[in-house]
């Protein structure tokens, strides 16, 4: 898989399968995907989804082959038992454009959005370029890359916003085993 020389093994402890948190943590593609995956299901299960999708395709993720794959193929793979998403269709379809995106910008390596923006509302809007990414799913992978990989472009903690704070918020905070029940707790709290 490529990698830049600016790749920095993370700090996430997410998905509770040794395995999955090891592939996000090293694999910039898999991390992107377990973020695109991250609405409508529990963190959990969007974080183990990569690790799931690249066993089911070979044992690695690539941008370059998931682009060149026919989408149905992956919609196939996506819903196979058990699947990658509560939409694992749509989700599939959404990784494969994920993936054309990535091969059509960054020759197909994931951490390019990253390694080179040294400032923050450069990322920001590579981020939102990409097919599924929104303003906070944006957010929170820059404070993911700043809180968890030690990459901290300019201003990152200003684009990041509220997700930039030391309060239990998002995945970007998820750095220790018992971090995601508190979080959980958190957010029960807060809704009552």
């Amino acid at each position: 898989m490529p990698e830049s020389d600016q790749h920095h093994r993370g700090t996430l402890v997410v998905s509770g399968d040794p395995e999955a948190d090891h592939l996000i943590n090293t694999d910039p593609l898999a991390l992107m995907i377990a973020m695109l995956l991250d609405q409508q299901i529990p963190i959990e299960w969007a974080f183990v989804s990569p690790l799931r999708l690249a066993q089911r395709l070979g044992g690695v993720l690539d941008a370059a082959e998931i682009a060149a794959m026919d989408p149905e193929e992956l919609v196939a793979a996506a819903a196979a038992k058990p699947a990658i998403h509560r939409f694992p269709a749509m989700m599939a379809r959404r990784i494969h454009k994920l993936c054309e995106h990535l091969v059509d910008e960054y020759q197909g390596a994931a951490d390019s959005i990253w390694a080179d923006a040294n400032e923050a509302d450069v990322l920001y809007e590579r981020l939102l370029a990409v097919p599924g990414y929104g303003p906070v799913k944006s957010q929170i992978l820059i404070a993911i890359l700043a809180k968890r990989f030690d990459y901290k472009p300019g201003g990152w903690d200003a684009v990041a916003g509220v997700f930039a704070t030391e309060d239990l918020r998002s995945v970007a905070d998820l750095g220790d085993p018992t971090a995601l029940g508190r979080l959980r707790e958190k957010r029960r709290t807060d809704n009552r």
